[in-house]
């Protein structure tokens, strides 16, 4: 049985986490498919954005640690370099947008690949938590690097070091999440990932690209290579579609080129 199910809508790979009867804990399996949904969207030309979501109640409940944990512990390679690691602690980059719906328990790698990903939706009854701290160990997908980066040092560290839960509310004040809503996650994050798939996708990637180096390499090398990443977008058939379609004032039908 799939643990992830992947179905394409248009420009569109929706990446479902399908273990819900563990609240979809991350095995191995389950681990390596997700990474395999990524690879496969990172690989495929004509699929310009991901939307992860989860069947169930909950979004996840963390790592399956009696699957996952000893194969850790013996520094075994989970994804492998021709992958796309979900938490891009390793492996290949992730270079198109991805975006998040969660609900109810999102823990432990959950918030990591959700803070690697770039738009997150959340459920108002959401509760979040780095607890990794409570089991005498620390995060190792990322989340000691990027919840700092996104929510700021006294934010990351209240939660990374006590292992506190929080709720959805939390989350959106220290920027961990982009929207709360009342309704099913996935409607919006989905309307969020329908409307970043269809603008030109060598843009969306350029742009994804200079916020990492911005990020990475730091603002200066950021800046200087931004004219001469306009200059080659602005040759793009793309740019060209863009502009055509402001000047006759219809929508744009990007192709990618």
């Amino acid at each position: 049985m799939s643990l992830i199910v992947t179905e394409i809508r248009d420009h569109l790979l929706l990446i479902k986490l399908n273990r819900p009867e563990k609240m979809n804990a991350f095995n191995r399996q389950m681990l390596r498919e997700l990474a395999e949904a990524y690879t496969q969207m990172e690989d495929d030309p004509e699929i310009w954005c991901g939307l992860v979501y989860s069947e169930g109640e909950h979004f996840t409940s963390g790592l399956d640690l009696g699957d996952v944990g000893p194969a850790v512990m013996k520094g075994g390679d989970l994804f492998g370099e021709h992958l796309v690691d979900p938490a891009q602690t390793g492996g290949r980059l992730r270079t198109k947008p991805l975006v998040f719906a969660v609900k109810g328990y999102c823990l432990t790698i959950g918030i990591e690949t959700l803070l690697a990903a770039d738009i997150a939706v959340a459920a108002e009854n959401t509760r979040f938590g780095q607890i990794e701290i409570k089991r005498g160990f620390i995060p190792f997908g990322g989340a000691t690097v990027r919840m700092v980066q996104r929510c700021g040092y006294g934010n990351a560290m209240r939660y990374l070091l006590t292992g506190d839960l929080f709720s959805a509310r939390e989350a959106l004040r220290i920027g961990m999440i982009q929207e709360m809503t009342t309704e099913d996650p996935f409607d919006r994050a989905l309307s969020i990932a329908e409307t970043i798939a269809s603008q030109a996708p060598l843009a969306v990637q350029a742009t994804i690209a200079s916020v990492r180096e911005s990020i990475i390499d730091g603002e200066k090398k950021a800046m200087a290579n931004l004219l001469p990443v306009a200059r080659k977008l602005m040759q793009t058939e793309d740019a060209a579609e863009g502009l055509n379609s402001f000047l006759e004032r219809r929508e744009a039908q990007f192709k990618g080129k």
